[in-house]
């Protein structure tokens, strides 16, 4: 780099620069799940079943995740923030095609293309905030990064229930418009290239980019549709596995073979970018497990509605934007960073140990606190990975690296949320078949039940023959409700061990400084 370019600065106020772009991300990061709650209204306003109005969301996944680990090519191709002012622009644009459609294909088709330039947002903004703020400044200014990453999922399905129940599913994208313009101004106005992201030739790796749309589009279809599919025991789920396993492996030999990649894999040869991908990847997977086990626990068992489920997350949230800044304030400059995430993760860990406290009569404070115990942890994460991840690398590694990171991220995310769902559908068969050896004349607890229940019913005016059915009935209908409470504790057992295995690996990082005043392992 020359030296011109090692001086540059931005001309707008960093922080400026930050607000505006994480505001483009968090629209984008948030519409990926704003939908979940709005499927049954689509599909009863469309005339079609619950299942195809899945392809909404899954559409989007795909086109996503397709695009995520392209975005540095993309951004070097078109100019980095010319690439995210069309990002901006046609996310905008398909959001309000989304809401004004007319049909589920027509909402599909807009919602694939929406997923496809909304790919493009979090991988440069996350670049952009990298190279506006100095060295010292960059773990404050990743805090803002992560604060979008952390709540915008998190608030989704909350915003889309409030919406949903209060007027119509076409508001959860009909509310991207203004935003969208508002974004778009400001980056018009305050973002500049530096001079190592700018406009430059590109070979268009043809081979690269069809391998890597196979790869994960396969995946994210697997993913999204294998537990209603039953995994592997549809061939269709077989055949995507199998294709995105030969995608994968392919892309890997042929981008570290091609002379000019689409993206550049050898960016990994980096230790705190490798370590930090994983370490994130394991973040992510816990967080959207935990994320996703929680409101399904409130709908499916406690009888929640989408808004109340979704407001057991939000306090959470407000926990988790007022602990990232403290952390990249207070701590990561003082503390080495290794230890952060080290302790992050344990205290990830026994949050989701405490979690296993649940109850079929389990009250609304108490889900709040068990999930306010969760996101405590994770404010110990995702600043210090990320500056840590970042500190080695040359600024023009950046773009490569951010949509690596990112794409490691959603992917992890996206597997996280199909374990945690497959784990609870085994886990509640193999709990009830538990409980279900003590329905025996043999068990004295279950005669004394079901004979108090019999008495019960009888003395209501019930035949004794009436009575015994209705109250074994009453008794398999607990015995189920108990059977899934036990199989939420499974998942939440699953991830903190998850949890406490990636808590060692954190001291994997390397412990000279790189770029990052506040980024190294000290």
């Amino acid at each position: 780099m020359t030296a011109a370019a090692a001086a540059w600065r931005p001309r707008s106020n960093p922080w400026a620069v930050a607000l505006v772009v994480t505001l483009a991300s968090f629209m984008e990061i948030l519409d990926s799940t704003i939908v979940n709650v709005t499927l049954p209204h689509i599909a009863g306003s469309m005339g079609a079943s619950t299942d195809e109005s899945t392809w909404t969301l899954t559409s989007y996944l795909v086109a996503n995740g397709i695009v995520l680990p392209i975005s540095a090519w993309l951004g070097r191709f078109f100019g980095r923030k010319r690439y995210f002012l069309i990002s901006i622009a046609a996310f905008t644009l398909f959001s309000l095609l989304c809401g004004i459609a007319q049909s589920l294909p027509q909402l599909i088709v807009f919602r694939l293309l929406q997923g496809f330039f909304g790919g493009g947002l979090q991988p440069n903004q996350q670049a952009i905030v990298m190279d506006t703020f100095p060295p010292a400044r960059r773990g404050a200014a990743l805090s803002v990064v992560s604060i979008a990453v952390v709540v915008a999922p998190v608030l989704g399905p909350t915003l889309g229930g409030i919406i949903t129940d209060n007027a119509s599913w076409r508001w959860v994208f009909l509310i991207n418009i203004p935003f969208g313009i508002a974004c778009f101004v400001g980056v018009m106005a305050l973002v500049e290239d530096p001079p190592w992201s700018r406009r430059a030739r590109q070979h268009f790796d043809f081979v690269g980019i069809a391998l890597i749309a196979l790869a994960i589009g396969c995946l994210q279809y697997v993913l999204d549709r294998g537990e209603e599919d039953d995994w592997l025991s549809s061939g269709v789920i077989r055949l995507f596995a199998v294709l995105s396993v030969l995608g994968f492996i392919g892309a890997v030999a042929w981008l570290l073979w091609a002379k000019q990649p689409i993206v550049n894999l050898r960016v990994l040869k980096d230790r705190n970018l490798a370590v930090g991908c994983l370490m994130v990847s394991a973040t992510m997977a816990v967080l959207y497990a935990s994320a996703v086990a929680i409101p399904l626990l409130t709908q499916t068992v406690l009888g929640y509605t989408s808004t109340l489920a979704g407001l057991v997350l939000s306090p959470g949230a407000v926990v988790l934007m007022v602990l990232i800044p403290l952390v990249a304030r207070l701590l990561l400059p003082r503390v080495q960073t290794r230890l952060l995430v080290f302790i992050g993760f344990v205290l990830l860990g026994l949050a989701l140990l405490y979690s296993r406290r649940l109850t079929p009569d389990l009250d609304f404070a108490t889900l709040v606190r068990i999930r306010i115990a969760q996101t405590v942890g994770l404010a110990f994460l995702f600043v210090p990975i990320s500056a840590i991840s970042y500190a080695t690398l040359r600024p023009e590694q950046r773009a490569d690296a951010t949509a690596l990171n990112v794409m490691f991220r959603n992917i992890a995310g996206s597997i996280g949320i199909g374990i945690a769902t497959a784990l609870l559908s085994a886990r509640s068969q193999v709990r009830q078949a538990q409980l279900a050896t003590h329905l025996t004349p043999f068990d004295q607890p279950y005669v004394q039940l079901l004979a108090r229940d019999v008495k019960t019913l009888v003395a209501m005016g019930h035949s004794a023959r009436e009575a015994t059915g209705t109250a074994m009935g009453m008794i398999f209908r607990t015995l189920h409700t108990q059977a899934s409470v036990m199989a939420y504790s499974d998942v939440f057992l699953a991830a903190a061990l998850l949890a406490f295995a990636a808590a060692p690996l954190a001291f994997l990082f390397g412990t000279r400084h790189g770029s990052m005043a506040s980024g190294g392992g000290h």
